[in-house]
């Protein structure tokens, strides 16, 4: 019930009652009052005890009533059926249901009386009091003990379920109390508790404290006796409620319990809790709506006047409502949490452990060696390439190789470093400045051939994290000397051109290595293990040209060059006995000391490389088809006009001239187009085609000569009837010079081919020469043949012969000048003229063959003319210093033209 007693609201209480405003009941708040005799066993009350229902004090005219006893009620239980269950917490005064408000329950219950509260009243007669309850009497004790007060006796008022009109009014339950209710409960102050009967004043309770005072079991059995204001206000809040405030008593248990413990607490310090008195009656619970119910009927059954049902009742005023509490989680669950992650980090961890110390091991310890393991190359000496005579003409010497840190360089010192770097290094600043600006990189290779003494010095100005690494650089101190023939060695160490890219695996040798441990810094690490294998250095290569004669032929080409204005010169000179290449010149020649800024066409050997059409040198091959077969004898004479048909072609001689007779001596000296082609004719192009392969025409010479072209022969069948013409004289085929070379180098020998060869041998590792295999031979013509050849050759370089300039006085020389239309591949069509020649001497003795060509020259054309001047001066020299003395024999007399 809500706080009835303090407003004078509640059945049972006057105006002037205890419960009252300002009444003389209020005198009962004081200890000891004359309000107090109204709680001792029932007895009448003082006038300043607690009025009756009317508020009127107790006199003559209103007596007080006595109890009245009454048999035992059969329904009348300890605890009615609407009481809660022991133990469940109090209900808020908040949560009263709504309907009917006490006052409207007063004035529904005493609606004849006027000029009096609603709340207070008369209480009921014996006879209506005993219809209604049945075992109840009425008296002037009626009531529950130290109630409130009763309109006519003793200070007490009329029970709390009598109504005004003599009518018992039930009990209240849950749709009677107010919705702020919790539940019925007894006030700590009606309520005995340890033997004491302590209560506590209205005015020390708080006024929105709820629930239940004290313990089910301790409430005395039966109905509560009426005491105070405060027990009766504690009371109405303890009667009302519905099924949903009573399930809001277990929210709100453990702040109901702090304010049952506060009650008890200053109820025991004030001593106002007292025992109930001996024999008094019992307070009785208030009963649920099936009580009432029942009593209702059972009323109807007596014949007793039926209580109207109750309407609908307003709400009282809500409470405040508590200032939100902010309720943490469950610790225990956010523990369970984090050991539950934990475990599973851990887990993650130790199965990674596992992984990593167990299953993996031998792969992490294998990636660590790899780590801390490197790999330094010790590079081999690379071998040496010396002349015929053992002058080097590339050798190895030690050097440095240079690289730096570009991270640890600072851009304040970059340009100071980079201009001494290029001074020293013969590099360009903005070269060794691109390198020091690439900070990305903690390695960049500044100069591989550094000599030593230039590193020193560098290292000792201070340069920041300059390296210098042991190798070799290779040395040509001949410069130019045979540049395209020996080739170079690039910034890898491998050759690329001529004999340093052709025998690169002997030169080279094997590189060692060592296998060290080192630490982050790249410092070895001490007391650590250590793999180390010993270079192999590469061999020597011995070849057979002779630095002497070798410069000499580049000096004679190279100036015939200049003056003829041509695109290129060759100069070869040949060993007749064993076909050993004693000089290969070709101008312009690379110079191997600076081959970077050498054009690429530069690279390239062109003795062996280049073809061409080679003209009249290619009659001695027409000659001895024609006299190996017998067709024709060199003392043969034809009646030679100066031009021939050729299938749809007219060829001429290289001179215009009237019809006349030649031998073939004389054809061959002066070198005639038609009567070579008349010779040709008697011999038929399949035995041309097969001499001409017999001489090497075709095929790749051998003897290790490197970039060595086979040149072009078609076959016989594919000739066209102006070629089966024109290859005769040298037109229509494609060698090289070191294959027309060797054309003489075999007539010269007696008609036996020897494969030329330009590697005379090399060292082994104990440092022994061991001389190169000889070349193979090949018998092509016999050796008259070959020495009736010799005899024509020798006339062409005497007076009547077209190769004059090649006269050596002193020697017998014999020889062929050559004069082709030269094809140009760039313009696609035969463009200038190829002018050689080719001879060897002594003639009666021969040991060395030269042969000299020139290119497209703008300064004449003629091989007499430009060729042979080159063969005098190289094989003069040669003689000289191969010490060749002259033969001493003449010439023998021939028969050179027709009828002598």
């Amino acid at each position: 019930m809500s706080n009835s007693g303090g407003r004078g609201q509640g059945p049972g209480r006057g105006a002037g009652g205890a419960g009252s405003q300002g009444g003389p009941g209020a005198a009962r708040r004081t200890p000891g009052g004359p309000g107090r005799a109204g709680r001792q066993g029932g007895s009448a009350r003082s006038d300043g005890g607690r009025s009756d229902g009317s508020g009127r004090p107790a006199s003559p005219e209103n007596p007080p009533r006595q109890p009245r006893k009454r048999p035992p009620d059969p329904l009348d239980l300890p605890f009615g059926p609407g009481d809660p269950p022991r133990g469940r917490p109090p209900r808020e005064s908040g949560d009263e249901p709504r309907g009917r408000s006490r006052r409207d329950d007063a004035e529904r219950a005493d609606p004849g009386e006027s000029g009096r509260p609603r709340s207070g009243g008369s209480s009921q007669s014996g006879p209506d009091r005993a219809r209604r309850d049945g075992t109840r009497q009425s008296g002037p004790d009626r009531g529950r003990p130290g109630g409130s007060g009763g309109s006519g006796g003793s200070g007490r008022g009329r029970s709390r379920g009598d109504a005004a009109d003599g009518t018992r009014r039930r009990p209240r339950d849950e749709d009677d109390r107010p919705r702020s209710g919790a539940g019925r409960s007894r006030d700590d102050d009606d309520r005995p508790r340890s033997g004491t009967g302590r209560s506590r004043d209205d005015d020390d309770r708080p006024r929105n404290s709820a629930g239940r005072g004290r313990d089910e079991g301790d409430r005395p059995r039966g109905r509560a006796p009426q005491g105070r204001d405060e027990a009766d206000r504690l009371r109405g809040r303890v009667q009302g409620g519905d099924e949903r405030a009573r399930g809001r008593q277990e929210d709100d248990a453990p702040r109901r319990g702090r304010q049952e413990d506060d009650l008890r607490s200053r109820a025991r310090e004030d001593g106002a809790l007292r025992r109930p008195q001996a024999g008094g009656p019992r307070p009785q619970a208030a009963r649920p709506e099936a009580a009432r119910g029942g009593e209702r009927v059972a009323a109807a059954r007596r014949g007793g006047e039926v209580p109207p049902p109750r309407g609908p009742r307003r709400p009282p005023p809500r409470p405040p409502r508590p200032p939100l509490v902010l309720r943490l989680g469950n610790p225990r669950r956010r523990i369970n949490i984090g050991l539950i992650g934990m475990t599973f980090v851990l887990s993650i961890f130790a199965g990674r452990l596992i992984q990593m110390q167990g299953l993996d091991s031998k792969v992490y310890e294998a990636a660590a060696v790899g780590q801390r393991t490197h790999t330094e190359e010790i590079p081999a000496e690379r071998g040496s390439i010396t002349d015929v005579n053992g002058h080097g003409l590339a050798i190895t010497v030690e050097a440095r190789e240079l690289s730096i840190d570009p991270s640890k360089v600072t851009p304040q010192t970059r340009a100071k470093w980079a201009a001494l770097l290029a001074q020293q290094l013969g590099k360009s600043e903005q070269e060794i400045s691109a390198k020091l600006a690439r900070t990305n990189t903690r390695y960049q290779r500044l100069a591989t051939d550094v000599d030593p003494v230039v590193a020193t010095r560098l290292q000792q100005a201070g340069v920041p994290a300059l390296a210098a690494k042991k190798t070799y650089r290779r040395l040509y101190p001949a410069g130019d000397l045979a540049g395209s023939l020996i080739g170079f060695v690039g910034d890898e160490g491998a050759g690329l051109g001529g004999i340093e890219q052709a025998r690169n695996t002997l030169l080279a040798g094997q590189d060692g290595e060592q296998r060290v441990e080192t630490g982050r810094d790249g410092l070895r690490i001490p007391m650590t293990s250590s793999q180390h294998t010993a270079p192999v250095n590469g061999q020597d290569v011995r070849l057979t040209i002779d630095r002497d004669i070798q410069w000499a032929a580049q000096e004679s080409i190279a100036e015939q060059v200049k003056k003829a204005g041509a695109d290129s010169g060759t100069v070869i000179v040949m060993d007749v006995q064993s076909a050993q290449i004693i000089a290969m010149a070709n101008a312009p020649e690379l110079d191997l000391n600076n081959w970077r800024k050498a054009p690429a066409s530069a690279y390239v050997n062109k003795a062996a490389a280049d073809v061409f059409e080679p003209g009249s040198t290619n009659k001695v091959i027409t000659a001895a088809a024609a006299i190996e077969a017998g067709a024709v004898t060199p003392d043969t004479v034809f009646q030679v006009p100066d031009r021939i048909k050729c299938a749809d072609q007219v060829l001429r001689d290289a001179h215009p001239h009237k019809s006349e007779s030649m031998t073939f001596r004389q054809a061959v000296a002066e070198s005639s187009n038609v009567a070579t082609i008349m010779a040709a004719r008697k011999v038929g192009s399949e035995s041309l085609f097969r001499m001409l392969k017999a001489f090497g025409f075709g095929t790749r010479p051998g003897g290790g000569v490197p970039s060595a072209e086979a040149g072009l022969l078609p076959d016989y069948k594919n000739w066209s009837g102006s070629q089966s013409c024109t290859v005769a004289y040298g037109q229509g085929v494609s060698v090289t010079a070191l294959q027309m070379a060797s054309v003489y180098q075999t007539i010269a020998n007696g008609g036996v081919k020897i494969e030329p060869r330009i590697v005379a041998g090399t060292t082994d590792t104990s440092g022994r020469f061991v001389p190169a295999p000889a070349g193979k031979q090949t018998r092509v013509v016999s050796a008259t043949t070959a020495k009736e050849i010799t005899t024509m050759l020798e006339t062409a370089v005497s007076a009547e012969g077209t190769g004059e300039l090649a006269a050596i006085p002193g020697y017998r020389v014999a020889g062929k000048t050559g004069t082709a239309n030269r094809y140009d591949a760039k313009l696609g069509r035969y463009e200038g003229y190829t002018a050689s020649f080719v001879g060897f001497a002594p003639a009666d003795k021969p040991r060395l063959v030269v042969l000299s060509v020139l290119q497209n020259p703008k300064n004449g054309h003629f091989g007499g003319q430009l060729a042979a001047p080159v063969f005098k001066d190289v094989m003069t020299f040669a003689i000289k210093s191969k010490k060749i003395p002259p033969t001493g024999s003449a010439a023998p007399p021939v028969r050179m033209r027709a009828g002598q």
